[in-house]
Protein backbone atom coordinates (compact mmCIF):
# COMPACT_ATOMS: atom_id res chain seq x y z
CA UNK A 1 0.00 0.00 0.00
CA UNK A 2 1.25 3.57 -0.83
CA UNK A 3 0.41 6.86 0.67
CA UNK A 4 -0.26 9.71 -1.96
CA UNK A 5 0.56 13.19 -0.70
CA UNK A 6 -1.19 15.44 -2.84
CA UNK A 7 -1.03 18.95 -0.63
CA UNK A 8 1.39 20.57 1.97
CA UNK A 9 -1.10 20.35 4.93
CA UNK A 10 -1.03 16.28 3.96
CA UNK A 11 3.11 15.83 4.34
CA UNK A 12 2.71 17.78 7.53
CA UNK A 13 -0.08 15.50 8.76
CA UNK A 14 1.86 12.30 7.90
CA UNK A 15 5.21 13.82 9.49
CA UNK A 16 2.94 14.29 12.53
CA UNK A 17 2.05 11.03 12.65
CA UNK A 18 5.22 9.38 12.18
CA UNK A 19 6.97 11.57 14.99
CA UNK A 20 4.18 10.44 17.44
CA UNK A 21 2.77 7.13 16.36
CA UNK A 22 5.38 5.78 18.95
CA UNK A 23 4.42 7.70 21.95
CA UNK A 24 5.76 11.64 22.64
CA UNK A 25 9.03 11.88 24.10
CA UNK A 26 8.93 12.23 28.15
CA UNK A 27 9.93 15.91 28.30
CA UNK A 28 8.57 18.62 30.50
CA UNK A 29 6.79 20.22 26.87
CA UNK A 30 6.09 17.51 24.96
CA UNK A 31 3.77 19.94 22.94
CA UNK A 32 7.10 22.63 22.50
CA UNK A 33 9.03 19.92 21.08
CA UNK A 34 6.21 18.77 18.44
CA UNK A 35 5.95 21.98 17.54
CA UNK A 36 10.06 22.00 16.93
CA UNK A 37 9.80 19.25 15.11
CA UNK A 38 7.00 20.06 12.69
CA UNK A 39 8.09 23.71 12.75
CA UNK A 40 5.32 25.68 13.64
CA UNK A 41 4.28 27.34 17.01
CA UNK A 42 2.52 25.49 19.78
CA UNK A 43 -0.84 27.13 19.42
CA UNK A 44 -0.85 25.96 15.80
CA UNK A 45 0.38 22.42 16.93
CA UNK A 46 -2.06 22.00 19.19
CA UNK A 47 -4.84 23.39 17.10
CA UNK A 48 -3.65 20.76 14.49
CA UNK A 49 -4.08 18.14 17.05
CA UNK A 50 -7.47 19.22 17.59
CA UNK A 51 -8.97 19.61 14.35
CA UNK A 52 -7.35 16.16 13.77
CA UNK A 53 -9.06 14.61 16.68
CA UNK A 54 -12.76 16.51 15.73
CA UNK A 55 -12.31 15.25 12.66
CA UNK A 56 -11.65 11.67 13.85
CA UNK A 57 -8.19 10.77 12.78
CA UNK A 58 -6.94 10.80 15.90
CA UNK A 59 -9.01 9.44 18.50
CA UNK A 60 -7.42 10.30 21.84
CA UNK A 61 -4.46 11.69 23.44
CA UNK A 62 -3.56 10.17 26.63
CA UNK A 63 -1.18 8.08 28.45
CA UNK A 64 -0.90 4.83 28.04
CA UNK A 65 0.69 3.23 31.08
CA UNK A 66 3.25 -0.16 31.11
CA UNK A 67 1.29 -1.82 33.71
CA UNK A 68 3.83 -4.19 34.36
CA UNK A 69 6.72 -1.61 34.67
CA UNK A 70 4.27 -0.22 37.45
CA UNK A 71 4.47 -3.61 39.14
CA UNK A 72 0.74 -4.20 38.09
CA UNK A 73 1.67 -7.93 37.14
CA UNK A 74 -1.53 -9.31 37.36
CA UNK A 75 -4.52 -8.65 35.24
CA UNK A 76 -8.61 -9.64 34.69
CA UNK A 77 -10.92 -9.13 32.20
CA UNK A 78 -14.26 -9.16 34.64
CA UNK A 79 -17.19 -10.16 32.66
CA UNK A 80 -20.64 -9.52 33.40
CA UNK A 81 -23.98 -10.89 32.70
CA UNK A 82 -25.81 -7.44 33.79
CA UNK A 83 -29.70 -6.71 33.16
CA UNK A 84 -29.89 -4.23 30.23
CA UNK A 85 -32.54 -1.60 32.50
CA UNK A 86 -29.47 -1.73 35.07
CA UNK A 87 -26.88 -1.27 32.61
CA UNK A 88 -26.21 2.82 32.17
CA UNK A 89 -26.11 3.16 35.61
CA UNK A 90 -24.34 0.06 36.31
CA UNK A 91 -21.93 0.46 33.44
CA UNK A 92 -21.03 4.38 34.92
CA UNK A 93 -20.66 2.82 38.37
CA UNK A 94 -18.14 0.12 37.35
CA UNK A 95 -15.93 2.33 35.49
CA UNK A 96 -15.76 4.67 37.98
CA UNK A 97 -13.63 2.53 39.95
CA UNK A 98 -10.39 3.37 40.53
CA UNK A 99 -8.85 -0.05 39.94
CA UNK A 100 -10.46 -0.75 36.66
CA UNK A 101 -8.77 0.44 33.68
CA UNK A 102 -11.43 0.24 31.04
CA UNK A 103 -14.75 -0.78 30.98
CA UNK A 104 -17.28 -1.30 28.02
CA UNK A 105 -20.74 -3.19 27.20
CA UNK A 106 -21.31 -5.36 24.96
CA UNK A 107 -23.98 -7.39 22.64
CA UNK A 108 -24.62 -10.60 23.98
CA UNK A 109 -23.89 -13.74 21.56
CA UNK A 110 -25.86 -17.26 21.96
CA UNK A 111 -22.77 -18.68 23.03
CA UNK A 112 -21.60 -15.68 25.01
CA UNK A 113 -23.87 -14.46 28.35
CA UNK A 114 -22.11 -11.68 29.44
CA UNK A 115 -22.63 -7.63 28.21
CA UNK A 116 -20.11 -5.85 30.95
CA UNK A 117 -16.66 -6.11 30.33
CA UNK A 118 -13.91 -4.70 33.23
CA UNK A 119 -10.49 -4.61 32.74
CA UNK A 120 -8.39 -4.61 36.70
CA UNK A 121 -4.85 -4.61 37.75
CA UNK A 122 -3.23 -5.70 40.45
CA UNK A 123 -0.16 -6.36 42.13
CA UNK A 124 -1.33 -10.01 42.98
CA UNK A 125 -4.16 -12.56 41.67
CA UNK A 126 -5.42 -12.17 45.29
CA UNK A 127 -6.03 -8.47 44.39
CA UNK A 128 -7.44 -8.63 41.14
CA UNK A 129 -9.63 -11.74 43.03
CA UNK A 130 -11.00 -8.89 45.49
CA UNK A 131 -11.15 -6.02 43.37
CA UNK A 132 -13.91 -9.06 41.47
CA UNK A 133 -15.77 -9.62 44.97
CA UNK A 134 -15.76 -5.84 45.09
CA UNK A 135 -17.93 -5.30 41.43
CA UNK A 136 -19.95 -8.27 42.19
CA UNK A 137 -20.70 -6.49 45.63
CA UNK A 138 -21.69 -3.64 43.67
CA UNK A 139 -23.39 -4.95 40.70
CA UNK A 140 -26.05 -6.65 43.43
CA UNK A 141 -28.61 -8.90 41.88
CA UNK A 142 -28.24 -7.10 38.54
CA UNK A 143 -26.08 -9.46 38.18
CA UNK A 144 -26.68 -12.81 36.87
CA UNK A 145 -23.17 -14.36 36.62
CA UNK A 146 -19.76 -13.55 35.97
CA UNK A 147 -16.25 -14.91 35.19
CA UNK A 148 -12.48 -13.58 35.05
CA UNK A 149 -10.22 -14.00 31.75
CA UNK A 150 -6.69 -14.13 33.61
CA UNK A 151 -3.82 -12.74 31.26
CA UNK A 152 -1.46 -14.91 30.31
CA UNK A 153 0.95 -13.33 28.91
CA UNK A 154 1.65 -9.88 27.47
CA UNK A 155 0.50 -8.65 23.87
CA UNK A 156 2.15 -6.04 22.51
CA UNK A 157 -0.13 -3.40 20.93
CA UNK A 158 0.52 -0.96 18.37
CA UNK A 159 -1.64 0.93 16.18
CA UNK A 160 -0.76 1.97 12.02
CA UNK A 161 2.64 2.96 11.58
CA UNK A 162 3.96 4.99 8.62
CA UNK A 163 7.34 4.95 7.25
CA UNK A 164 9.46 8.33 7.85
CA UNK A 165 8.23 11.03 4.91
CA UNK A 166 11.26 11.73 2.41
CA UNK A 167 11.73 15.71 2.13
Amino acid sequence: MSVCISRPEDTLVQRLIVLTQAGLPLLEDPWAWLAEQLGLDIDATLDLLKRLQAEGAIRRIAAVPNHYRLGYRHNGMTVWDVRDTDMPRLGELICAQPFVSHCYRRPRRADWRYNLFAMVHGRSSDEINRYREQLRYLLGDACGADEMLVSSRILKKTGLRLPPASR
